[in-house]
């Protein structure tokens, strides 16, 4: 099994089947404790797992960033991505994204990508560049609205690597913060195919099995 991590609001619903591990990361709390419920107040974090463990054969890890509002802060979403790196994640999902550049979640980003993680996160389809999608080495995902579900879209673009189907009807991740959960959920397909595969290599596999390559070409085979 694929273990994938996401920081997000929680997990509910069919999804929490998949999960193996939880941990409370909130803001103005001591970070890395157990979560004190299953619920996700907001149904976000619930979507976005929805659509990884639809399209792929995952164990999925939930670091709760989110908790009676969907805010948080760049400390408590780097807690999490270190808690989610030691837990053996190979991918990590990260839905959301700020315009601010901060220290800590650079940093975060930087030692998962350095354990050879993959670290997507979600990039607006247009505008001016998010974090972390913006650090180096993070996979760069935004919706397309071209793709069906399971489909995804090389874009190669300024703004994202990626693309993923904004339809999937799993609540309330939609535009960027689904595609970014489809194209986690491709990878994670790529790498259940080639377990031992580089990151390089995962990515060539997800590029060559895209639907559109470019922002407006149908891919040809």
């Amino acid at each position: 099994m694929i273990r994938v991590g996401i920081a997000d609001s929680g997990i509910d619903g069919a999804a929490r089947a998949h999960v193996v591990a939880v941990a409370d990361f909130l803001p103005g709390r001591p970070t890395g404790t157990a979560a004190t419920d299953a619920h996700d107040r907001h149904g976000h974090g619930s979507a976005v797992a929805a659509i990884i463990a639809a399209t792929a054969g995952v164990a999925l890890l939930s670091a709760r960033i989110y908790g009676d509002t969907l805010r948080t802060d760049a400390t408590a979403a780097a807690a999490a991505i270190d808690w989610l790196t030691a837990q053996g994640a190979r991918l990590i999902n990260l839905s959301f994204g700020t315009t601010e550049d901060r220290q800590a979640l650079r940093e975060a980003c930087a030692r998962a990508v350095a354990r050879r993680i993959l670290v997507v996160a979600a990039a607006p389809a247009r505008g001016r560049r998010v974090f972390p999608a913006g650090y180096p080495g993070v996979v760069r995902a935004t919706g397309d609205a071209r793709c069906a579900p399971g489909e995804i879209s090389w874009l190669a673009a300024p703004h994202a690597d990626f693309g993923g189907c904004v339809r999937w009807g799993f609540g309330k991740a939609a535009g960027a913060s689904a595609g970014c959960a489809q194209v986690t959920a491709a990878l994670a397909a790529c790498l259940a195919r080639s377990p031992d595969a580089d990151n390089d290599a995962v990515l060539a596999d997800l590029r060559a099995g895209a639907a559109y390559r470019g922002l407006e070409c149908r891919a040809r085979g």
